[in-house]
């Protein structure tokens, strides 16, 4: 069984009064440092248990599973003290429903996922999206869109392809796949072959900015020191698009794009053509709703999104990202308030947030 240890951080609960204030508090923090028995139940708890509150002359403290049941009590059916705690056991089960789904040919339903985990489908769901950020059912999608890609890329035909990755109709196939693939599944397996793409390099305050789009919006949005280097990696995105230099129309969404940069209290009405996973694009979505002038933490946006342990998930989200400041994803800080990572450079980062307080 999990052996619980005590968090360096964790306070001391040296005194009987502070262990009973963490008892009443259902402290989770203290899991693991001490139990509590009750007298007049035979039972011993860990301090976070949702129990009632026991009166306080029933109660006594122990050092460890062992010693409340050498003392003669025996383990809460409820909190589990012998076990791991519940956030543990909650990671768990998701991990074993992600397992379960990835192995399966066909996505299984919600309430056989439910049953392999011993929670009721309602619960099972709430538990699954607070711990990755979407359904079991989009978790599903997202697994069989990287089985589709990993499928165009290797498979004989794109029929092939469809089929191993779980579409039993070319109707559900084709349906599906402009949104996962950003183009016809064809084209994407000739790395964008026949994809139109225009794009154009400028110069703005930050240094050189790479522009591009296809034809239903822009695709990226790149920032760095070396012209070349953005332009080799719009490449390696789409290494056989049909990538075409600016036209005059095109330099108009160019300089809209660094007139945004320059002034972002002008704002940047264009269409994006953005491709990512579910829950990617539910993060971009997000992002785009927190003004200009104004930053999140990384746990702050997850427990918006309904994830509140989802802080790291977040920002593998916003690395992610293909469209700088239309997507501000510098926008999101530590939680302490500093800077953290941001693709394009920390620098860039605080000088966009510096212009968005400026200009508020």
């Amino acid at each position: 069984m999990p052996t619980a240890t005590r968090h360096p951080a964790a306070p001391a609960y040296a005194t009987d009064d502070e262990r009973w204030a963490a008892v009443c508090a259902r402290a989770a923090d203290a899991d693991g440092v001490f139990y509590y028995s009750v007298r007049s139940t035979g039972v011993f708890c860990r301090p976070s248990c949702p129990s009632r509150t026991p009166r306080r002359a029933n109660v006594a403290f122990h050092a460890s599973t062992g010693a409340a049941e050498a003392a003669g009590f025996r383990a809460c059916l409820r909190c589990r003290p012998r076990e791991a705690p519940l956030a543990v056991r909650q990671a768990e089960a998701v991990a074993q429903a992600c397992r379960l789904i990835d192995a399966a040919e066909d996505a299984p339903d919600l309430a056989s996922l439910a049953a392999a985990c011993g929670m009721s489908r309602f619960h099972f769901h709430r538990v699954f999206k607070a711990h990755t950020g979407i359904t079991p059912r989009a978790y599903a999608a997202a697994r069989r869109a990287e089985r589709l890609k990993r499928g165009l890329a290797q498979a004989p035909s794109v029929t092939v392809a469809a089929y191993d990755a779980g579409f039993h109709s070319s109707g559900r196939f084709y349906a599906a796949t402009p949104g996962v693939l950003g183009m016809t599944p064809r084209r994407y397996r000739t790395g964008g072959a026949g994809e139109a793409i225009r794009f154009a390099v400028a110069q703005c305050s930050l240094g050189a900015l790479l522009v591009a789009a296809t034809g239903k919006g822009i695709c990226s949005i790149l920032l760095g020191d070396d012209p070349d280097a953005l332009v080799r990696d719009l490449q390696d995105r789409f290494p056989r698009a049909d990538l075409a230099g600016a036209e005059l129309d095109f330099e108009r969404t160019v300089a809209q794009v660094v007139a945004f940069v320059e002034a972002p209290r002008i704002g940047l009405d264009l269409p994006l053509d953005v491709r990512g996973t579910a829950f990617q694009q539910r993060v971009w979505q997000a992002l785009r709703q927190i003004p200009a002038g104004s930053t999140v933490g990384y746990a702050e946006l997850a427990a918006r999104l309904g994830m509140p342990q989802g802080a790291r998930a977040i920002a593998g989200a916003c690395a992610a990202n293909p469209v700088a400041v239309a997507i501000p994803c510098h926008r999101v800080v530590r939680n302490d308030g500093a800077l953290a990572g941001y693709r394009w450079g920390v620098e860039r980062k605080q000088a966009l947030l510096d212009r968005e307080l400026e200009q508020n």
